[in-house]
């Protein structure tokens, strides 16, 4: 499925369609350059998980959780140097746990996630448009 924004709005309305599919041990890999758009989708999900907090990049503290009608793991492994690192992090509770989790710049860790994993590539237009592909998604319709 691919779908193209126009704003940061339609990318926040692209990311809440999401979230309201999404249920329990759900993994998105979020793959994108820098301010390709990430974090903007992840708030859109996180309002349709009930999540009340400021939704921020975690590219400093690596790992936000946030809490609503389910557990949100954000998660940006940028400065991260492999794998190992990712897995030192004790992530499976997360990825394998009662939540949802989104992890930014997920091209560096693909290994480690199940392969149910959903994946989504944002590529930023010259027009300021976003186009959004989603991968291996299997909860119905958007």
């Amino acid at each position: 499925m691919t779908f193209t924004t126009h704003s940061p709005e339609e990318t926040i309305e692209l990311g809440i369609k999401i979230g309201k599919k999404l249920k329990k041990g759900d993994v998105i890999a979020m793959q994108g350059t820098l301010a390709a758009g990430k974090t903007t989708i992840t708030k859109g999900i996180a309002r349709a998980l009930d999540i009340t907090d400021t939704i921020t990049s975690p590219t400093f503290c690596l790992i936000s959780e946030y809490q609503g009608s389910m557990p949100l793991y954000h998660m940006d492994v940028y400065r991260l140097d492999g794998t190992e690192d990712f897995v030192n992090l004790g992530t499976d509770d997360m990825i394998y746990g009662d939540g949802v989790s989104i992890i930014e710049w997920s091209e560096k860790i693909m290994s480690e996630l199940p392969e149910k994993t959903i994946i989504l590539k944002i590529t930023p237009k010259d027009d300021g448009s976003r186009e959004i592909e989603i991968q291996n998604w299997q909860n119905g319709d958007l």
